[in-house]
């Protein structure tokens, strides 16, 4: 019985032992390596403010214009230019341009390293099943942990800021990019490949003249998640210093604002919007390609 009743007293101070030595442990590291991977982000910062200044102080038609363009380029559709445009429209008038460039400017970075790093890793998990069973759970855990719970590291490491907002931004939103690629290439028919064999082909050029092209459907519909999913963390992320649409939602939350609160909620689900309208239209006319219809 004396057994019995020491173990929880033992487990319990166990249990504060490693939760201490954790801590620790934890902020030794920081002390000792948080100025290094404050350096080494340093470059990241720079081009984040930059974009963002970037997108700020560039006339509001010329940013219409772009946009514009790059809608019809992804979506081939008169309509989802034209909806396109009055959001944006809509949004300036509405007082919130300069809080949209900076959301923007956050996605679009996040992006961008979300698809450097994760089509890389996708086509490594696709040509080894010991490697994707090793990756998946890492995946799982990222996608699945709520993202209170590394903000915690981020911000100790790193502090408040730009930076710690992008990494848990990218942290949130690099999964769908790195499991569409690898089920995208783990897709394309065997025959296919047994074909650019025969032809002599290396595995490079069978990987980016025969996998990576059949696979484009599927990895821009990754990339339409990722984008998804960055847009969700922006209220999140501006907890720690990101400026943006979340920080306006932030003070309707803290101050009882309705109208503040929606009208800034509403700019990222119209944002939301259009990402995904010309993302999923231009996956679409890639697949169409690739079974030989019509791409426009």
């Amino acid at each position: 019985m004396d057994f019995l009743e020491e173990m929880p007293s033992l487990g319990r101070r166990d249990l504060m032992n490693l939760r201490k030595g954790i801590d620790a442990g934890f902020r030794s590291f920081s002390r000792s390596y948080g100025e290094d991977l404050e350096n080494f982000f340093d470059p990241l910062l720079q081009f984040l403010i930059f974009f963002e200044k970037l997108l700020i102080s560039t006339p509001w038609p010329i940013i219409l214009l772009i946009v514009a363009g790059l809608t019809w380029l992804g979506s081939r559709s008169w309509k989802i230019v034209v909806g396109s445009v009055l959001c944006f429209m809509l949004i300036g008038y509405l007082d919130m341009w300069e809080d949209t460039m900076s959301t923007v400017a956050m996605i679009s970075v996040a992006t961008l390293i979300c698809i450097s790093i994760g089509i890389p890793i996708g086509v490594l998990m696709s040509r080894s099943d010991r490697l994707q069973a090793t990756i998946t759970p890492v995946l799982d855990v990222m996608q699945t942990i709520p993202s209170f719970v590394y903000l915690i590291p981020v911000v100790m490491l790193l502090g408040i800021g730009k930076v710690p907002g992008l990494l848990a931004v990218c942290i949130y939103a690099l999964p769908p990019i790195v499991r569409l690629t690898n089920l995208g290439i783990r897709l394309v028919d065997k025959q296919v490949l047994e074909a650019a064999d025969a032809f002599g082909s290396s595995y490079w050029q069978r990987l980016k003249d025969v996998q990576i092209p059949l696979a484009l459907p599927n990895i821009f519909a990754g990339v339409n998640q990722t984008i998804m999913m960055a847009l969700a963390m922006v209220v999140i992320a501006s907890m720690i210093g990101v400026k943006g649409l979340g920080i306006p939602v932030l003070q309707a939350i803290s101050n009882q604002y309705l109208a503040l609160g929606l009208f800034n909620g509403l700019a990222i689900v119209a944002l939301a919007i259009i990402f995904d309208r010309v993302t999923q239209a231009f996956g679409k006319r890639l697949q169409r390609h690739q079974i030989g219809g019509p791409s426009v």
